[in-house]
């Protein structure tokens, strides 16, 4: 969809969508929710995206996940450019788990999701969501924190739920929204930032950036 602004006597296309730099099916189906109109903006074979998630030595979870949040944007907005696509708002977030100060991003594999699993059974963790977007020159960005305490996981259990591969390629080696349900005593905060974008924030920052929601 598409818009016309009239300046000094020219015509200029405006797309009335947004770009979502996200891999993630959940974050596309949270967007939907909001009735927002998006495209894709996806890295290609030659971006080394993964490398974007490495923590620094001694890096705070919420620093962490701030800091690695902007440099998908960052890398989303050079892409939108080096394409040569339209001009739109581009909208980015990323999700982390952490226990103290300890940061739980993808696992590496199935003994990795074991481990990660192992660690977080019968404890509280929180789950951080940033969210940032720029339009234009602006840039708005937000940060949910939630906390989930799983019930205690037997090893049965935690190789079965690995068996099922839904780990794999999660934050904290599980989807709350998943079988992993069925292991979460209690959660607080946002459930959909939980899942990856946390609906209230990415709300205010569209409202605030002029972005209408349905």
């Amino acid at each position: 969809m598409q818009g016309i602004l009239i300046t000094e006597n020219r015509w200029i296309v405006m797309p009335r969508f947004i770009y979502l730099a996200s891999q993630s099916p959940r974050r596309a189906q949270l967007l939907e929710q909001l009735g927002v109109q998006f495209q894709l903006l996806l890295p290609d074979a030659t971006e080394d995206a993964e490398s974007l998630e490495d923590a620094l030595p001694g890096e705070a979870p919420a620093q962490y996940v701030v800091r690695v949040t902007g440099l998908k944007l960052d890398a989303a907005l050079a892409r939108m450019r080096k394409r040569q696509l339209p001009t739109a708002p581009v909208l980015c977030a990323d999700t982390t788990v952490a226990l103290g100060r300890n940061i739980y991003g993808k696992p590496a594999d199935a003994r990795d999701a074991q481990r990660m699993l192992g660690e977080l059974s019968g404890r509280t963790h929180r789950v951080l969501t940033a969210v940032v977007m720029q339009k234009g020159r602006r840039r708005e960005q937000a940060l949910s924190v939630s906390q989930v305490r799983f019930t205690e996981m037997d090893a049965a259990q935690i190789r079965s739920y690995v068996r099922s591969g839904e780990p794999l390629g999660k934050a904290g080696a599980y989807a709350v929204q998943g079988r992993a349900a069925a292991y979460i005593e209690h959660l607080s905060g946002s459930y959909s930032g939980i899942m990856g974008l946390p609906m209230f924030e990415t709300g205010q920052i569209l409202r605030t950036l002029g972005i209408t929601t349905q």
